[in-house]
């Protein structure tokens, strides 16, 4: 069983002429929907499209958006564990512009520091665990030093860390694995250098959309260049990209596949993402995931 941690949401996408989005009193706009699927939400639905059976723990309000994340893993089969939190559920809007580029808007307001995991539940799933993924949510971040003490191999994925930031830095020290996105870092192959100089981490990759991703492995002497996957159809919208990398990474590394073929499967996972409306739940199968990454990258 993989255990994802954290990320459990609802957005609200927002269809917009142009990004960055020009002052205005107002915008006739294709479409505003709303819809389940933040980013461990992303990450448990495409482990579970690959064939690995996912449990998914995070923090949940008693509200309607509590409900669509609660629908969302009943119809794909996905077990959801939730740990009720009177703040609500998370959510965000996301403003999606014609080149299916994104601009995200988290609520701050639904942030609950008196609702953690319980230390119980936690040591129960993690330790029946083959793998946690941590997502950056709260409160993901007082579940790390538990998982410390576990033997379970661990990933994170740190968004768009800058490569300084505190919060952001303490998941990368408790995995072994660490995502990022290279969009706010001024030195990449700098930063996946440091990241590994932290001790825990073995492999660290930054994703870098169109232009592919970096792989950093301990012991290499090298940063190596992720090629972007071929696009199947064309695309539409970036949400999920990250965390579909994420999923075809992992399917990769958990199959015992060498760190480049990882990659290879990541950034197929992440072309797929990219052909799929975000208000659509769509994530890569096995069968397409292997058969794609065989052929020209």
């Amino acid at each position: 069983m993989i255990l994802v941690l954290g990320g459990a949401g609802v957005d609200t996408v927002v269809s917009v002429p142009s990004l960055p989005l020009p002052f205005a009193d107002s915008y006739l706009v294709p479409a505003i929907q709303t819809r389940a699927g933040q980013t461990g939400d992303g990450v448990a639905l495409g482990l579970h499209a690959l064939g690995l059976p996912t449990t998914h723990l995070d923090v949940l309000g008693d509200d309607p958006e509590g409900r669509l994340v609660r629908d969302l893993h009943e119809r794909r089969g996905v077990r959801f564990v939730a740990v009720p939190t009177p703040a609500g559920t998370k959510r965000a809007v996301n403003l999606v512009d014609p080149l299916g580029r994104r601009l995200s808007l988290y609520d701050g307001s639904r942030q609950d520091d008196a609702a953690l995991f319980p230390a119980e539940l936690l040591l129960s799933l993690a330790g029946s665990a083959r793998h946690v993924h941590v997502s950056i949510t709260h409160p993901c971040q007082h579940a790390v030093e538990v998982l410390a003490g576990l033997p379970v191999t661990v990933s994170t994925d740190l968004h768009d860390w800058d490569g300084v930031n505190a919060y952001h830095e303490q998941f990368a020290r408790g995995a072994d694995l660490v995502f990022m996105s290279a969009a706010a870092l001024p030195d990449v192959p700098g930063t996946l250098r440091r990241v590994l100089a932290m001790g825990r981490p073995r492999i660290a990759v930054a994703t870098a959309g169109a232009d592919g991703a970096y792989l950093l492995e301990r012991g290499a002497p090298d940063v190596v260049h992720v090629p972007v996957a071929e696009l199947p159809a064309p695309a539409v919208d970036s949400n999920g990209a990250g965390d579909a990398f994420v999923s075809g990474f992992l399917y990769g590394h958990l199959a015992g596949a060498p760190a480049a073929a990882c990659a290879r499967y990541g950034a197929v996972a992440g072309a797929h993402a990219c052909t799929v409306p975000s208000t659509q739940v769509d994530p890569i199968t096995t069968a397409d995931l292997l058969r794609r990454a065989s052929g020209p990258a």
